[in-house]
């Protein structure tokens, strides 16, 4: 969607941001609260990109307000989660671009290896793990259909950051993703969904 409007929900981490900036497109950031600029001002403060605070799952803003609505990193760590995939969709003029961890991978015994990822990362936190039907169908009842699914890694991101070797990781994750281990059960998968019609 060349030069498209995108609001980035959830996205004061600014992982996605510059790369957006700098790919031509309109960027807006809606986060819970002023504070989450902090890493953003880089965009913010010169006008490349706009920040808005809301509440994420009710934001103040016009329905279908943006070409395309995405949100990294925060869909596995909403409990009310649904009210999250309706608000995003809510927002969409014509697409939707989410991540989530799906089943159909390590993460299906994330629950039973959450003390070991939290004894190598530290500051984790609990998250939910989605079968991809659940995701697909909820996106479904707000009239949004998949056209695109990338998962991201075979092996799980507590690994790679016990490892503490970029290099490890990349050799890893090649390997997975030539014997085609990653497309069958790789996780977080990036899901794009467009507006029916």
């Amino acid at each position: 969607f060349p030069g498209a409007s995108v609001l980035d929900v959830g996205g004061g981490h600014a992982q996605v941001t510059g790369p957006l900036v700098a790919g031509g497109f309109r960027v807006t950031v809606l986060g819970s609260d002023p504070a989450c600029e902090a890493r953003l001002r880089e965009w913010t403060g010169t006008g490349r990109a706009r920040f808005v605070t809301g509440d994420l799952l009710a934001p103040p803003l016009p329905d279908r307000s943006f070409d395309v609505v995405l949100s990294y990193r925060l869909l596995p760590h909403v409990r009310r989660w649904p009210e999250l995939v309706a608000s995003l969709a809510r927002l969409a003029r014509r697409a939707i671009v989410v991540d989530y961890p799906t089943r159909r991978s390590v993460n299906a015994v994330s629950s039973l290896l959450f003390g070991l990822k939290k004894g190598v990362e530290g500051n984790t936190r609990p998250f939910t793990v989605f079968p991809d039907a659940e995701m697909e169908n909820t996106f479904a009842a707000h009239g949004f259909v998949p056209t695109g699914r990338r998962p991201q890694f075979f092996f799980p991101m507590a690994l790679h950051r016990a490892l503490g070797s970029a290099g490890i990781a990349r050799a890893l994750e090649a390997g997975a993703g030539a014997a085609g281990l990653t497309r069958a059960l790789g996780s977080p998968v990036v899901l794009r969904l467009e507006r029916r019609g």
